[in-house]
């Protein structure tokens, strides 16, 4: 079953402070994606071990993470297993297909608002 999953990258997209947006900035996700490009849940629930993320930011140091999937169809990153770390939240991704070209925005973990474009979507 692991054919059924993509690896996506994420690059931020145009913004004040990055207006040609940054391919230093973004996420690398791993996600099961049905035939549209939206992501499969019910593929997820099976596969949400291998549903991974990483997030790089400039200089800093990577966050390791995974996809989880939460009340309402809410899909976000998280990265803190054990300790309060908050999330970072896909707006409305099960809406949204991964394909290169489109765009999707997150939520921080400090509530800011973020859009990045769909660069890559490559097989596993």
């Amino acid at each position: 079953m692991s054919e059924d999953l993509k690896k996506i990258r994420l690059n931020l997209a145009r913004s004040k402070d990055y207006p040609n947006g940054s391919n230093r900035h973004g996420y690398e996700f791993v996600a099961p994606l049905d035939d549209t490009g939206h992501i499969d849940a019910a593929a997820w629930k099976k596969l949400r071990d291998k549903c991974r993320v990483r997030r790089f930011w400039g200089d800093e140091e990577w966050d390791i993470g995974h996809l989880v999937h939460g009340p309402g169809g809410r899909w976000a990153f998280h990265y803190d297993l054990e300790g309060d770390e908050d999330d970072e939240g896909g707006y409305r991704f099960a809406e949204h297909p991964f394909v290169p070209g489109e765009y999707v925005s997150i939520r921080d973990d400090d509530g800011d608002m973020h859009t990045f474009t769909v660069v890559t979507v490559e097989d596993l």
